[in-house]
């Protein structure tokens, strides 16, 4: 499974990226906002420290204007995919998009008739959203297993890309399933690699190396 962090934080990317655990990046307008920076700068700072795809999103919301801020937005590197909302218009603009082969990653993903329509449009990636599914108390889980379902039947390219992670079960419940990506927030990194039980066996090993250098 491939680990996609979901931040426009350049420190946390860089920091994470020399673990070797960083195979892509996703950001929206909202992550962008909050590092108080130019857009284009932010992106083409991220894809030149990161050798995988990193998704930025369009903000206009009809198809024409999808499809310039796109064909803008992918010049700015190798490695940028456009971000695209699962609307009418938004497939119609992925649609366009694949044949001048621009890489889109849909978001906004609640439904397996949202992701098979994404993946025949021509999506590279498509983003079921795990998290929000589990606020309204329906099976997220349920979501991508049927997804990786009908994708592999029918022979789609696109890959899945779990957003919306909340928690360390999410990414195990997600790459059970097979999920080609999970995309996880920065705090949540950290916790995929601790575990109470590792700290108490270090201290112990450290007491005892103590005892025996006493």
């Amino acid at each position: 499974m491939k680990f996609f962090l979901d931040t426009a934080n350049v420190e946390e990317i860089k920091r994470i990226n020399e673990l070797g655990l960083v195979d892509g990046v996703t950001t929206n307008p909202t992550i962008i906002s909050k590092e108080g920076r130019d857009f284009k700068e932010v992106i083409t700072e991220i894809c030149g420290i990161v050798a995988g795809p990193v998704s930025a999103e369009v903000i206009a919301l009809d198809t024409e204007g999808m499809v310039k801020e796109a064909r803008e937005i992918a010049q700015w590197a190798d490695n940028v995919v456009v971000k695209i909302p699962m609307t009418e218009a938004g497939l119609k603009a992925v649609h366009i998009l694949s044949k001048e082969q621009i890489k889109t990653n849909v978001t906004l993903i609640f439904t397996v008739a949202q992701g098979l329509m994404a993946a025949k449009a021509g999506a590279s990636f498509i983003s079921p959203f795990v998290g929000r599914l589990d606020d309204i108390g329906t099976d997220s889980l349920a979501l991508i297993r049927h997804l990786r379902q009908v994708l592999d039947q029918y022979g789609y390219s696109a890959e899945i890309i779990a957003a919306s992670i909340r928690n360390l079960k999410h990414v195990e419940d997600v790459a059970e399933l097979g999920a080609d990506i999970a995309t996880i927030p920065g705090s949540i990194f950290p916790k995929l690699w601790s575990h109470p039980l590792t700290d108490a066996g270090i201290e112990a090993f450290m007491q005892d190396w103590q005892s025996f250098k006493g």
